[in-house]
């Protein structure tokens, strides 16, 4: 049901993005969706939680769900979404150039993440491009103690289709800080930056289900391509 509902949440942000659910209008019942999808009112239940905590709908007592005018985001600060998923949500026609595949050991002063014993992890650079201009740098530390081996084939495709659909990990949360840092020269040259650009650093540790710690990845932007927009919900307190 986990691949199901994604791809159903993912159907309808992007019907939404693209106004064939126009702002203000509000979305099929959820009796009508499990019709149309072929699912159970219950997938359709977490598809629609998802819309709502992205900020894609609001729910209203006796009404449905109505879709909000909310300018959508680039790139997702909070949620954890893979970089293929991102493109075919926006079409961003984007590719990936993989840079490096090595063994190390995490460079754990980066992530301010203490340890008594070296991290071992397998590396993974890569350059990702929309319409063919570099746009991010992806730095990530896979820890080998989780995933052994990374082949060539999936760096250039989806980390995380292979870790949830083939390794059968359940990929949890994710705690993120987010800096401006002034570029190294091998960084400004594979970001085609011009030396008074700096960039932005979002630096991650993710979890799978069980709270174990798999991988930490520096994703470094052209900040004159990506715009960083959370949306909040308040919850109160009592």
């Amino acid at each position: 049901m986990q691949n199901k509902f994604n791809a159903i949440y993912h159907d309808l942000a992007d019907k939404i993005i693209h106004h064939i659910y126009p702002v203000a209008s509000y979305l099929p019942s959820e009796t009508q969706l499990s019709e149309l999808y072929g699912t159970s009112r219950e997938t359709i239940r977490k598809a629609l939680s998802e819309l709502l905590t992205n900020g894609f709908i609001q729910k209203i007592r006796g009404k449905g769900s109505v879709v909000l005018n909310l300018q959508r985001f680039n790139f997702p600060v909070s949620g954890i979404t893979s970089f293929k998923e991102l493109n075919k949500s926006q079409h961003m026609n984007s590719s990936t150039e993989v840079l490096c595949i090595e063994d190390q050991h995490v460079p754990l002063e980066n992530f301010d993440y203490q340890s008594a014993t070296p991290l071992k992890a397998t590396y993974v650079e890569r350059l990702r491009k929309i319409d063919n201009e570099p746009i991010v740098l992806d730095r990530d530390y896979i820890l080998k103690n989780i995933v052994p081996e990374i082949s060539q084939t999936v760096a250039a495709d989806s980390l995380y289709d292979y870790f949830e659909n083939q390794l059968g990990l359940v990929i949890s949360y994710a705690t993120k800080t987010i800096t401006v840092e002034h570029p190294t020269k091998e960084e400004a040259k594979l970001l085609e930056l011009n030396e008074q650009q700096d960039i932005v650093v979002v630096r991650s540790q993710t979890y799978l289900e069980d709270t174990t710690l798999f991988q930490f990845t520096e994703s470094i932007h052209r900040p004159d391509k990506f715009s960083f927009v959370d949306f909040a919900r308040r919850q109160k307190i009592n």
